[in-house]
Order: structure tokens, then sequence, then C-alpha cells
């Protein structure tokens, strides 16, 4: 029952920080039009949101078992309270980055705090990735809803309307932190008992370096990085992409990026039953191979793109509905590898393997982000996202060493 009862906050706190975090295309659209803000400047809350995230999870990876998951949670979530009060009260672009920032530092805080916690209730791999790939789909449905839900006040006629939106995140991220403080948590097996009490901050920092040291860990790292630049790259710029070259409304081309979330959510959820039953490199590889062959097939039907009088959701171009449905198929590639690396660790080792992947997931998520919106001001739309297809490349190279890796440390475990 206490399971349940984590599983549950784990989910809301997600759904919360899901909102938040991939609100950075829609806000960017916002700030280029209401606040005098070049592509290439508005790129950079990206950076706002992410370097956070990398800077908070090398500093506190190591040491977030002795402070407490349950604690971390609900500071994030107390921040992200403070953070959503001040956007309508002071709606500037500064106030926007300082926005970003703090919710990079919250999310550092939690995601650690999540994957961590989802090793000790989780009691096999296949459980592990079942339960990684459902939390990662309702993450997917949290962004679906942040589109939709910063359509719904996005107002033309009203700049500021928009700003709004936080009153309802402030109100979600105080119902989540209440949900946590009264669900009790049993936090001992993250922490490794015998070095728990001689180990010190340097000690812990270094043994999450140490991690890097190892070729597994190196070459998901790389996979991890480029996967994120993917996701992040398509998914910040989606919405610039709908309004400036699919020609749509802003608040439409808000709103027709909930595609995007729906088909990562559904991914996802999905992946969640079918990992329970097949190899997770097998789906992974399948999944890489369409992304491809989607965006050499669907591209070309954004170009000369002309305006429509009267443009609603029965007369959108066609690829408006078909380019958002790559992330059917990026959907089970990031939680999958996740828990193929973390399934390979002791439990004990999961924050500081965590810290690992957020701040390189951070990174990656970055430089995405900078790269389409540098190309998307200096090319186009289209050249932005068929540079995907390098990093896609790149990532069946890198999945296919770890996997060999991977394999032969299970076959070595059997052996011995």
């Amino acid at each position: 029952m206490i399971n349940w009862q984590i599983k549950l906050c784990l989910l809301m706190t997600y759904f919360v920080f899901a909102i938040i975090l991939n609100s950075v295309g829609t806000v960017i659209l916002q700030v280029v039009n209401h606040y005098d803000v070049t592509k290439e400047g508005a790129s950079i809350l990206e950076g706002f949101k992410d370097l956070p995230i990398a800077i908070v999870s090398f500093l506190i990876a190591a040491r977030l078992p002795q402070f407490g998951f349950k604690n971390a949670m609900v500071t994030g979530l107390l921040l992200i309270v403070l953070a959503s009060i001040m956007m309508p009260i002071l709606p500037s672009f500064w106030m926007t980055k300082i926005f970003f920032l703090i919710s990079g530092i919250s999310f550092a805080l939690v995601k650690i705090s999540i994957y961590s916690i989802v090793g000790q209730i989780s009691d096999s791999s296949k459980k592990h990735a079942s339960f990684m790939n459902t939390l990662e789909g309702l993450f997917m449905v949290g962004v679906l809803s942040g589109y939709w839900l910063f359509a719904w006040f996005i107002n033309p006629s009203d700049p500021n309307a928009w700003l709004n939106v936080y009153w309802v995140i402030c109100i979600l991220s105080i119902i989540t932190c209440l949900l946590i403080v009264k669900t009790p948590f049993n936090e001992m097996k993250n922490i490794d008992k015998s070095n728990a009490e001689q180990s010190s901050y340097t000690s812990d920092l270094i043994a999450m370096l140490n991690l890097t040291k190892m070729p597994m860990v190196f070459v998901f790292i790389a996979s991890a990085f480029l996967y994120v630049l993917v996701e992040q790259g398509i998914g910040t710029w989606l919405p610039t992409f709908n309004n400036e070259v699919l020609k749509l409304p802003i608040d439409m081309s808000v709103a027709m990026t909930s595609i995007f979330a729906a088909s990562l959510a559904i991914g996802r959820l999905s992946a969640g039953v079918i990992l329970a039953r097949i190899n997770w490199y097998f789906l992974v590889n399948i999944c890489l191979v369409a992304i491809g062959v989607l965006i050499i097939l669907v591209l070309p039907l954004t170009k000369n793109i002309q305006l429509v009088d009267n443009l609603n959701w029965f007369n959108a171009p066609f690829a408006a509905y078909i380019f958002p449905l790559i992330g059917l198929f990026m959907a089970p590639i990031y939680p999958a590898i996740n828990s193929a690396m973390l399934s390979a660790l002791p439990v004990q080792k999961h924050a500081a393997m965590t810290g690992l992947i957020v701040i390189f997931s951070a990174l990656g998520g970055t430089t995405g982000s900078i790269i389409t919106g540098f190309t998307f001001a200096h090319f186009d739309g289209q050249t932005a996202f068929y540079f995907s297809l390098l990093p896609l490349s790149l990532i069946m190279l890198t999945l296919f060493i770890f996997n060999k890796i991977n394999t032969f440390n299970q076959q070595e475990k059997i052996m011995c």
C-alpha cells in the first residue's frame, strides 16, 4: 500500500515539473512576440533551465541520500511555489530567466530523488524499466496538459494574460507538496550503511565522478546527451516552427504542439507495457530507424506552405499533424536507456548515477535548443530539424557499444 502512495507522489511531482520544464518553447514564442527579444536571445532560456540542473546535480547528487529524498522533493516544490507567484507579479524577460533558473535548481533535487526512489520500490529490472516508462509517460501527459493550459491563457489582446497560468502551477505544486509530506518514505535502502558515517562531501563527489571511468557509464552518458539534444531541440522549437513555417496562429501553434507531447505520452505509457515483455535494445533500435524515416519523409511537406484564411484545426497543413507523431518513436528511448543503466548498478549508486544522468541530459537539452535556435534563425526551420539525423545516427552507434558492454558484464556475473 505504501508503495502505491510513494508512486503517486512521484507521478504527481513529475507531472508538475513536466508542465514547467517543457513550457520553454511556448515561453520563447511569447517573449519573442511581447518582450522584443530575438530568437538567439530567447534560446538562452533553455540554458537558464538546464545549466542549473547540471550544476546543482553535480554539487548535491552524491550527498542527497543523507539530506533525504523526501526533503529534497518538498524543497523543490516550495521553490516552484515562490517562483510561480513572482512570474505574474513581475512580468519581464529577466523574471522569466529567474523562473527557469529556479525551476532548474528544483528539478535537479526532484529528479535525482525520484530516480533513486524508483530503484527502492522496484524488485526487478523489468519492473524498473516498466515503471520508468510509466513515470516518463505521465511526464509527457503533463507536457501535453501544459501546452493546452498555456494556450488557454493566451489572449492576443492582453499580452500579460498568459502569465496567469502560473497561479495554476502554484496551486498544483502546493497540493503535491502536501501529498508528499503526508506519505511515509523508507529511504534507508538508498544509503550505503558501511560508508555513510565515514564518507565526506568530497569523497562522495569523487565516487560519483569515478563512475564515468566505467566504459559502460561513459558510453551511456554520450547516448543520453545526444538523445536529449534531439528531443529538446525539436520540442522547444516546434511551437515556433508551427508559427513561422506552417503559418499557424500563435495560440494554435502552441496547442498543435500538444500532438508531439501526446505522442510521447502514448509512446512511453505503451512502452511501459511492451518493455515488460521484450528486450529494450531491440525496441530502441526500431524507434531510432522510424524517427529518421519520418524526418526524411515529412519535412519536405512543410516547404512553401501558403497562408490560409480562417485557418483552424480542420484545414491546417497535413504536416502539422504528421511530424509531431515522431514523439511516438522518441518516447521509449530515454527511459529505456536510463533504466538499463540504473539496473546494472547497485541501488546505493543510483543517486550518484542519476546525478550524472541529469547533468548530461541538461547539457544535451541546452545544446540542442541553442543549435536548433541558431540554425532556425540563420537558415530555416526545415534545416534545423534535418540536423537531428546526425545525432540520431550517433545514438545508434553509442547504444550498440553500450549494449555489448552491458551484455558482457551480465555474462561475467553469471559465470562468477
